[in-house]
């Protein structure tokens, strides 16, 4: 059974990473939450490992903290919800958002969650609300004001369809720059691997 890897990051994808140990590489499913904390491609990367075995084959769940393998770890043993589902939930919320929407049982920010219905909504409440306890949720920290450079970036990125939680914190991570427009959206299309929509990018910048 896999606990963890190390190695060298050959490939990353938002949902995926290829991590290549001593000349193998392995290839890991994980959240768009461990996706923005990556560094650069070849970069020493460690994750913490879930191996879910299947009839017909072994898959492998990566996280970059034990917060997020704990939290997935606890998904997937409520009713119907499988590995998939549980990395879609953990890309769509972060955990500070997710553990307090379940302990107070809001099914409609639940539900906000692409794949997440009405009754998967309710058994992961009911199943998981007194088990999500464990996990620490972070103190809210208070935002810092954005620039208008970062606003319209963030407006941008939001329209070429990315997350809005992922752009809040690719902005974050590229804060303290004083990029130019142009530059920060290129910036942060590299962050959010954002290739496949390049032209898209384009069309944004004139």
């Amino acid at each position: 059974m896999i606990g963890q890897l190390r190695g060298a990051l050959a490939d990353k994808r938002p949902n995926q990473v290829i991590v290549d140990v001593a000349g193998v590489g392995y290839q890991v499913q994980i959240p768009l939450s461990t996706f923005t904390g990556l560094g650069a491609l070849h970069a020493e990367v460690t994750l913490l490992i879930h191996t879910h075995l299947r009839e017909d084959q072994i898959a492998l769940y990566g996280f970059l903290t034990a917060r997020e393998k704990q939290c997935f770890e606890l998904l997937i043993s409520a009713t119907g919800v499988g590995p998939n589902l549980a990395l879609k939930i953990l890309s769509g919320m972060s955990l500070d958002e997710l553990v307090p929407a379940v302990r107070k049982g809001d099914i409609v920010q639940l539900r906000r969650i692409p794949g997440v219905g009405q009754k998967t909504a309710e058994r992961i409440i009911l199943e998981l609300r007194d088990k999500l306890a464990v996990v620490e949720v972070a103190e809210t920290a208070k935002p810092s004001p954005r620039s208008q450079v970062e606003a319209d970036v963030g407006s941008a990125l939001i329209n070429l369809g990315y997350e809005s939680r992922s752009v809040e914190k690719t902005i974050e991570q590229l804060r303290g720059n004083n990029l130019t427009f142009d530059a920060l959206l290129r910036a942060a299309l590299q962050k959010l691997g954002g290739a496949a929509i390049e032209k898209g990018a384009r069309a944004v910048t004139g």
